[in-house]
């Protein structure tokens, strides 16, 4: 079963936006999400990625470090993960729509199998109206942890499934110049097709809640732009994103896949 008429969107929604930038989830948040999901599906089908399972649980418990960090986060996570999936499906379902939850680990990119695997069971999930939703497995795995909120992930997971797009959803208008962001006028870079020059513009810095700041991010584009998919960095805080993205009302950025040929 292949992939049907429609645009696929991979949507990696960050802890950031998933919490409106607070210490709690926000279901206003995931409603709105759903909401656009509701509008956009005769023309667009989406497979999402989400982080925010640590994000949940420090709503519920505080753990006992004993001096390592990383496996209280993956504790964490282990705890949050269901929570996540609940607020998802409660939300999802009051729209009348269905959810499914894929946990994946970097080491199933790597084997032919798995990676068949994958897209076998997000064609059918997608064929059935079901939205897979995708986090890291982060009990088994500490690479969100390490290596950047989901955004990796959500790059491999559109490159792997053919994505049409990814959508990277931050608490910020895309990427800003870096004089922007010095003098505090911030104006979004709004298309882009080498990512190297991009890179120059950003500066490092490492979002609240999760784990990738904007260098994260573009790795996550270059990986998607090797399969040819367009990758915008929207702000995914303001209500409504994705449509206004589409309908190009909004600041984001837009980094494009083919390169402007020189001409010889």
């Amino acid at each position: 079963m292949g992939k049907s008429d429609k645009k696929r969107v991979v949507l990696k929604i960050g802890s950031n936006t998933l919490t409106k930038e607070t210490d709690q989830i926000s279901r206003g948040k995931i409603e709105d999400i759903g909401r656009q999901i509701v509008a956009l599906q005769n023309e667009y089908e989406f497979v999402i990625v989400s982080s925010g399972a640590i994000a949940v649980a420090k709503q519920f418990v505080n753990l006992e470090s004993n001096g390592k960090e990383i496996n209280v986060k993956q504790a964490l996570a282990s705890i949050g993960q269901p929570h996540l999936m609940r607020i998802f499906q409660e939300s999802f379902r009051d729209l009348g729509l269905l959810t499914s939850q894929c946990l994946l680990s970097y080491s199933d990119f790597e084997r032919e199998q798995s990676k068949k695997n994958i897209v076998n069971t997000i064609n059918v999930l997608v064929a059935n109206k079901y939205i897979p939703i995708i986090n890291e497995n982060d009990t088994v795995a500490t690479d969100e942890i390490q290596f950047g909120d989901n955004d990796k992930l959500a790059g491999l997971t559109a490159s792997l499934i053919e994505a049409d797009v990814l959508v990277i959803a931050t608490n910020t208008n895309g990427i800003c110049t870096k004089a922007s962001v010095e003098n505090n006028t911030y104006q979004t870079i709004k298309e882009v097709h080498d990512i190297q020059a991009l890179k120059n513009e950003v500066v490092s810095s490492v979002s609240s809640h999760g784990t990738g700041g904007m260098q994260s991010k573009i790795e996550a584009a270059k990986i998607a732009k090797t399969s040819n998919i367009e990758t915008w960095i929207v702000n995914g805080i303001r209500d409504n994103f994705m449509i206004d993205a589409i309908q190009n009302t909004i600041p984001f950025t837009k980094i494009k896949t083919e390169e402007k040929t020189e001409v010889r």
